[in-house]
């Protein structure tokens, strides 16, 4: 049993070379073990250097080196410490919580104090916690992969309505009308479910991420762009602030309507609502309404999740829409 493969299917989680450390098991035995004196293995990336300019760069970073070195140390200790006083009942919370500290440098602690036992229950101890660690690791690189792929079959659910012939081709812009439509009524009906959670828009986000550093799929581009358009148009219509008692809030209920509508429609509902348009709705209240609801949603969303930053960038995308409008309008008067 190779210990360390599922720390290899983490980002931040290295394995080791195996004449550094190697971990091995018979049955369900599992050891840990360490070549002596592997502390003094050289690295020649590290020392490539010639005569005194060597010297002068070891003594200018050696001080620095060693500090940082001994902090990690210490830091790794308390980790190790901690694992060894937890039950194994609150292990997993401990593992998932730590799970991108279980790099190089915690296996090679975790080898030297095994190495440094003074009793054989210690070093069995060191063996069974190395092995329960890793048992957990697996399971969560395991889970994490199953997270990934139901949230590419709740991506493909929301794209059937663009499936337009049997050989199941996705065609952009779509022929039928009412596909959108469809696509957002999937779109409500998962998000009621509470399936597009922060799993589904990482990946959704990623595909997009890569589609346009790709640069020969508009149309995949375009697909991913309407999936998270659509998710944020859904949650951010559940709430609604233009009403006020018996008043309504003119400028609220504008952009509550850009919300809710369709990117293709935002033009439209702006020249409907705003006063150069024929409406009764200032450019600087529609500004001021965008301010709110930006500061709201970052108030009711977690810090730096994909939620808080799709949310506030769909409304943002409302507010610089408005300014390009106002700025055509002013250009073109006489």
């Amino acid at each position: 049993m190779a210990l360390l493969a599922g720390a290899m299917a983490l980002p931040g989680i290295c394995a080791l070379r195996p004449d550094v450390l190697r971990f091995s098991s018979s049955s369900s035995e599992v050891s840990v073990r360490t070549n002596r004196g592997f502390g003094r293995t050289q690295f020649p990336c590290l020392t490539k250097s010639v005569g005194a300019r060597r010297h002068v760069v070891r003594a200018a970073t050696s001080g620095n080196g060693t500090e940082k070195r001994f902090k990690t140390t210490v830091e790794l200790d308390k980790l190790i410490d901690t694992l060894r006083e937890t039950e194994y009942e609150k292990l997993p919370q401990i593992v998932a919580e730590n799970v991108l500290g279980f790099n190089t440098d915690f296996w090679l602690r975790l080898a030297a104090r095994a190495d440094l036992a003074t009793s054989p229950d210690d070093q069995r101890d060191y063996e069974v916690l190395a092995s329960n660690i890793m048992n957990l690791v697996e399971l969560i690189v395991r889970k994490t992969q199953e997270k990934i792929e139901s949230s590419t079959d709740i991506l493909k659910s929301i794209l059937v309505p663009l499936i337009e012939d049997v050989d199941g081709e996705i065609s952009w812009p779509p022929r039928n009308p009412e596909s959108i439509s469809m696509m957002r009524k999937e779109v409500e009906r998962r998000e009621d479910g509470g399936y597009l959670d922060e799993s589904f828009l990482s990946e959704v986000s990623a595909q997009l991420r890569q589609a346009t550093e790709d640069g020969d799929k508009p149309g995949l581009v375009a697909i991913l762009q309407k999936v998270l358009q659509l998710y944020a148009s859904t949650v951010l219509s559940r709430r609604t602030y233009s009403v006020k008692g018996d008043q309504v809030d003119k400028a609220e209920e504008l952009l509550e309507k850009l919300i809710a509508g369709d990117e293709e429609n935002w033009n439209e509902l702006l020249r409907a609502g705003l006063v150069f348009g024929g409406g009764s709705v200032e450019s600087n209240d529609l500004f001021r309404v965008v301010e709110k609801r930006v500061e709201r949603t970052l108030m009711r969303t977690e810090n730096g999740s994909y939620q808080q930053r799709l949310l506030v960038e769909y409304v943002r995308e409302i507010q610089t829409r408005t300014e390009l409008l106002v700025e055509a309008f002013q250009t073109s008067r006489p």
